[in-house]
């Protein structure tokens, strides 16, 4: 159980912050850009997940649970990705639920026979936002793992949540009926 009394330290006035295992780094670092695009992917869930209904609405809740211990694996910098009583880290089977998840919203969904445009309802365009940042999440959690090592349960995990954000969101447009679809060349 996380306890939080004193919600200031001024530990980070001087452009560090701490990390799990007691280091500071600065904040710009690439693991704190890695850990920060987690955040926001996660506020754009939860922007999302007030328009959801239904188990969509549960999924998204469940996923940003699972976004609070990815946030935690990122600020434990090492290479033993290894969970432990003091240890967060994201294991194989969170993404294997993302993938049953993905599964079952892709049997519910004609095949795609064009790209989708992010929008349709407000439900499925929060989802495209929120699948937006996960992409973003990811390219910092990559651009990190050039330079440090990265759990490769968490890069599979990010991965894969954007695949299932995407499916939701089709779900959110009448099960895919009403996907905005490219039109390529509309315009010229």
């Amino acid at each position: 159980m996380v306890k939080l009394n004193k919600i200031y330290t001024r530990t980070g006035d001087d452009g560090t912050t701490g990390l799990v295992d007691g280091s500071r780094c600065p904040k710009h670092s690439a693991r704190i850009e890695a850990i920060g695009a987690v955040d926001e992917a996660n506020s754009a869930l939860g922007l999302a997940a007030v328009a959801l209904t239904g188990e969509a609405g549960s999924d998204i809740t469940r996923i940003q649970n699972d976004l609070f211990d990815l946030g935690a694996d990122l600020a434990t910098p090492g290479d033993d990705f290894e969970p432990g009583e003091m240890t967060l880290r994201i294991v194989p089977t969170q993404a294997d639920w993302l993938e049953a998840r993905i599964d079952a919203a892709t049997e519910r969904l004609e095949p795609l026979t064009s790209f989708v445009l992010p929008g349709g309802s407000e439900a499925a365009a929060r989802v495209h936002v929120a699948r937006a940042a996960v992409r973003r999440a990811e390219r910092a959690m990559t651009a990190l793992a050039d330079h440090e090592p990265v759990n490769p349960a968490a890069l599979a995990y990010v991965n894969r949540l954007s695949d299932l954000l995407f499916q939701l969101a089709r779900l959110e447009n009448d099960e895919g009926r009403a996907d905005v679809t490219w039109v390529p060349g509309a315009n010229r």
